[in-house]
């Protein structure tokens, strides 16, 4: 074993464990500012091709979710019509389904040597990071994107400039209930050893 590498037994135990917590099964409360901090810099803790940290982290808590959520109710209903008190009543709650939200926005842009794909993929890492990290810290979360995330008006009311785009959005929380386990590839369907032509 190499000096400048040492096993973390434990950490491999728990990431062949880590499942997410549906958003909707998250209550209060959330992390306080010091874990919240130490999430988001472990969320930072990501390959960033040129140190170009292309993604940032926007923190949505407290009231500011009922207004989202009022908001979000009335985008939507002006872009649909109407909508039936179960459509309604799921706007309204976008935000508040769990204690804290961290949207990820991706600023990946055209660099002379690093690909735009690959920033958007250490965008992707970013959200992953925050996800697990918040999950080790003893929360719930569960990483989503939904229709507010690609809608260019409702994106911009929550906080992305010009260029920017939402990764997702991370609901961290209290659990009320245990995750549901989902099944999950067999290795032998998603890895091959190449060999050459």
């Amino acid at each position: 074993m190499s000096e400048f590498a040492k096993p973390h037994p434990h950490v491999i135990d728990f990431l062949l464990t880590r499942r997410s917590h549906l958003a909707i099964t998250l209550s209060e409360p959330g992390p306080d500012a010091e874990t919240l901090e130490k999430i988001l810099t472990i969320g930072a803790r990501v390959p960033d091709h040129g140190k170009l940290a292309p993604w940032r982290f926007v923190i949505y808590a407290d009231e500011v979710r009922t207004r989202i959520g009022q908001h979000l109710a009335a985008l939507a209903e002006s872009r649909n019509g109407p909508l039936s008190d179960a459509q309604k009543t799921q706007e309204l709650n976008r935000f508040t389904r769990s204690a804290v939200v961290i949207g990820v926005l991706s600023r990946a842009a055209v660099h002379p040597k690093i690909p735009v794909w690959e920033q958007e993929l250490s965008a992707g890492a970013a959200c992953m990071n925050i996800l697990t990290a918040a999950t080790a810290a003893g929360f719930g979360a569960q990483w989503i994107s939904e229709w507010y995330s690609f809608d260019d008006e409702a994106a911009r009311y929550l906080g992305a400039a010009e260029g920017e785009r939402f990764a997702g959005f991370i609901h961290i929380g209290t659990p009320t209930q245990a995750p549901f386990e989902r099944p999950r590839p067999e290795l032998a369907s998603i890895v091959t050893h190449w060999a050459g032509e």
